[in-house]
C-alpha cells in the first residue's frame, strides 16, 4: 500500500502542470501513467499551438470565437476564466517559469478571427511535455510511475469494509493500480485524486490520437458515481494522413491556416459550397464537408494541397509534417496528400466546476477527460493545451487554500481479488475491432435514429461479454483498456441516443 497527498492519474500538460504547481509547495505527489514512456500522451501530440493573444486582442474577442466554434452550447463562466486568465498563464508558466522557446510569430487557426496562436514549429506539444516532465524529473517532491494502469477508483461507499461508510458523502480516497513489470495489484491512497487521463479516440476506426486513450478516466468515474455529460460532442479533426493498415497521422489545422486547400476526388476545391470560410470554417463543419464529398464519390479519402507555398518555408514552418509525409512517400510540398477525417477531441466528459471538482468529494479532473463546458458543441482550435493549464492553475490554487484545515479519513479497504486465468488475445482484438467499426459506422461524423439503435444494440451485447469476461480472466492493461473502451463507447452512443438535436459535431440525419 502507497500513500500519497496527490495521486495524478494522467502526465499530459494538465496532470503535469497540476503536480508541479503542487510539489512546488511541498506536497508529495504520485503521478501515474499507462506507458513506458512519460511523454506519450494526448498533449506530447498536440501539433498547430496554444492559444495565446494576438496584436489588438482581448479576452472578449477571444471568448466570442469560443462561442461562435461552440455552436451557442459553452459555459460562460468556463470561457470568460480561459479568456482572461490563460494567455497570461503561457506567458508566467510556460515561457518564464518552464522556459520554453516558441516561435516568434503567431499564427491562425480554423474559426479564429486573428492570428493568436503560440506554437513551436509543427512539435507544440512535444515541446512542452518535454520541458514538464524535465520538471518534473527534478522535482523531488513528485513520484512518476510508468507501466502503472488505474483500474478503478476507490471510493468509501463501493470499498470500504466500514458498512456504515455508504451513508457518508460519496468521496474517493485514491485507487486500484496495475503494476505491469510486477503483475500485482497496489492500492494508492490519496488526500486528493486527480484525473487527467486524456480523451477517448480509440474507441473510433479513425483517431489522431495514441492507443492509450481509451476514455478510462471518464470511465472509471462513471463506475464511481460521478456525473459524466456532453459525450455525445466528439470532434473530428478533418485532416489526418490516409495511410492504409496504419494509424492515422495528424495532419495539423495550421496547415489551413496557412492557405491549405482542401480538395475532391477530382482534385478539385470544394469548401466553398460549404461554408464562407472555406478551410477556415469551424472543425465540424470541414469534417463533415469531407466525409459528404467521400459518399458522394465513394472515395476513400481525399486530399491536402499545400503546394501553393514554397518548398523550403514548407519545410522550415512544418518540420515534422514534410518529414512524415516523406517517410511515408508522400512529398506535401509538391503533391497533394490523402487525407480522412478521424476522431480527435472530446468536448465532453466527467463534469466539473471552475476548479476541476467533480460530483465525488475529494476527485478532480481536469484536462480532455473533464467537461468543464469551454468547447460546447465543439472545441475551437488550440484551446485544448490552454484549458488544460487553466484548470490545473484553479485546482492547484484552491486546494492550497484549503490545505491546512482538512481533514482526511482514510477507511479500511477490501483487498483485490486476482484470477490468474489467462485472457485470449485475439478475442481482446476482435472486441477492439467490433467497438471501432460500430462507433464509426453508426456513432461517427453522421448519425441517424436507425444507426444509433443498431449501435446501441450491438454493443450492449459486446458490454456484457467484456464484463463476463473480465471478471474471471487476469488483470492486464489491455483487458482493463478493453473494460473502459467499451463503457466509453457506450456512453458516447446514449448520449447521442438521448440528444435528439443537431449541434456542433453531434450531427443526426433525423
Amino acid at each position: 500500500m502507497k500513500s500519497c497527498d496527490l495521486l495524478v492519474i494522467g502526465c499530459g500538460i494538465a496532470g503535469s502542470s497540476l503536480a508541479l504547481q503542487l510539489a512546488k509547495k511541498g506536497l508529495h505527489v504520485i503521478v501515474l501513467t499507462s506507458s513506458k514512456n512519460p511523454l506519450e500522451s494526448n498533449s506530447s501530440w498536440a501539433q498547430g499551438g496554444i492559444a495565446f493573444s494576438g496584436q489588438g486582442d482581448t479576452p472578449e474577442l477571444f471568448a466570442k470565437d469560443i462561442f461562435e466554434a461552440g455552436a451557442g452550447l459553452c459555459n460562460p463562466a468556463a470561457v470568460e476564466l480561459l479568456a482572461s486568465r490563460g494567455p497570461r498563464l503561457v506567458q508566467e508558466f510556460l515561457i518564464d517559469t518552464l522556459g520554453i522557446t516558441f516561435e516568434p510569430t503567431l499564427t491562425r487557426e480554423a474559426a479564429h478571427c486573428m492570428p493568436r496562436i503560440l506554437h513551436a514549429k509543427d512539435t507544440t506539444g512535444r515541446a512542452i511535455a518535454e520541458s514538464m516532465m524535465a520538471a518534473m524529473t527534478a522535482e523531488p517532491n513528485i513520484e512518476i510511475l510508468t507501466q502503472h494502469t488505474a483500474i478503478d477508483l476507490i471510493t468509501l461507499s463501493h470499498h470500504s469494509e466500514q458498512n456504515s461508510d455508504i451513508y457518508l458523502p460519496s468521496t474517493c480516497v485514491g485507487a486500484y493500480v496495475f503494476a505491469e513489470e510486477a503483475k500485482l495489484v497496489k492500492k494508492i491512497f490519496a488526500k486528493e485524486t486527480v484525473l487527467a487521463t486524456g480523451g477517448l479516440g480509440e474507441v473510433y476506426l479513425h483517431t489522431s490520437n495514441p492507443s492509450e486513450a481509451r476514455g478510462d478516466g471518464i470511465a472509471m468515474a462513471y463506475r464511481a458515481g460521478a456525473r459524466i455529460m456532453n459525450m455525445e460532442y466528439v470532434q473530428f479533426h478533418p485532416t489526418t494522413l490516409y495511410l492504409p493498415g496504419k494509424r492515422r497521422f495528424l495532419l495539423s489545422e495550421a496547415l489551413r491556416g496557412e492557405g491549405a486547400q482542401l480538395l475532391n476526388s477530382r482534385l478539385q476545391p470544394f469548401m466553398q459550397s460549404y461554408h464562407e470560410k472555406k478551410e477556415l470554417a469551424p472543425r465540424d463543419v470541414v469534417a463533415r464537408a469531407i466525409f459528404g464529398e467521400m459518399l458522394t464519390s465513394s472515395s476513400e479519402h481525399l486530399w491536402l494541397d499545400m503546394t501553393a507555398k514554397k518548398p523550403d518555408w514548407l519545410k522550415d514552418r512544418f518540420p515534422l509534417l514534410t518529414s512524415a509525409c516523406r517517410a511515408h512517400g508522400f512529398d506535401l510540398a509538391h503533391e497533394p496528400v490523402p487525407i480522412v477525417p478521424a476522431a480527435h477531441y472530446s468536448c465532453g466528459g466527467v463534469a466539473v466546476d471552475l476548479q476541476g471538482r467533480t460530483t465525488i468529494a475529494r476527485l478532480r479532473a481536469i484536462g480532455e477527460v473533464s467537461c468543464t463546458g469551454l468547447h460546447g458543441a465543439n472545441r475551437l482550435a488550440s484551446t485544448s493545451l490552454l484549458e488544460g493549464l487553466v484548470w490545473a492553475s484553479a485546482a492547484a490554487e484552491e486546494l492550497l487554500s484549503g490545505w491546512s484545515q482538512r481533514s482526511d479519513y482514510f477507511p479500511p479497504v477490501r483487498e483485490w481479488q486476482m484470477s490468474d486465468e489467462k485472457a485470449d488475445s485475439a478475442l481482446l482484438q476482435q472486441d477492439w475491432i467490433s467497438i471501432k467499426q460500430t462507433m464509426w459506422n453508426y456513432v461517427g461524423l453522421v448519425r441517424g435514429k436507425d444507426r444509433l439503435q443498431r449501435a446501441l444494440k450491438m454493443l450492449r451485447e459486446l458490454q456484457w461479454e467484456i464484463d463476463s469476461f473480465y471478471e474471471k480472466a487476469a488483470i492486464s492493461s489491455e483487458l482493463i483498456g478493453l473494460r473502459n473502451g467499451i463503457l466509453t463507447a457506450s456512453l458516447i452512443t446514449q448520449g447521442a441516443w438521448r440528444n435528439k438535436n443537431s449541434l456542433g459535431c453531434h450531427y443526426r440525419i433525423d
